[in-house]
């Protein structure tokens, strides 16, 4: 099972970090050109939505589940960089990450100007891009 949640948390991996990428572009380019938000518009931030909260899930479950994860909790593991970055950095900046694609996806469904709707989107998404692009543990992820 664990070996199983590893690789489904690290090929869900590529699929959010896609996804992200897509919706912060399209939602920049429909702000630059003014145009309407439709639901088509929604629908598509509503995928990188969905999948980065699967990911989330998977990942907490994960965190649980492995040897190398909620039992690095403790002094001696602080000092170790990859092990603070397993056990504490990686969830917490993750999580993090979540919960401002959340308030980016749900601004963009209240009332509203097209505009503010797809910044709201693409502003929101490309912060929670980059606080999961920075806690990614490359050297375990790309080695």
């Amino acid at each position: 099972m664990y070996i199983g949640l590893q690789h489904l948390h690290s090929g869900l991996a590529y699929l959010v970090l896609a996804a992200l990428t897509i919706v912060f572009i399209y939602a920049l380019v429909g702000a630059l050109s003014k145009r309407e938000f439709t639901e088509k518009d929604r629908k598509i931030a509503l995928i990188a939505f969905v999948l980065s909260h699967i990911q989330l899930l998977v990942g907490l479950i994960l965190y649980f589940v492995s040897p190398v994860g909620f039992s690095l909790l403790s002094a001696a593991a602080m000092k170790d960089p990859v092990a603070r970055l397993t056990a504490l950095e990686h969830p917490l900046i993750n999580i993090i990450a979540i919960v401002v694609i959340t308030i980016g996806y749900s601004r963009a469904k209240k009332p509203g100007s097209p505009i503010a709707k797809f910044r709201s989107i693409y502003m929101f998404y490309a912060i929670g891009l980059v606080l999961i692009l920075s806690r990614i543990p490359w050297s375990s992820w790309l080695g």
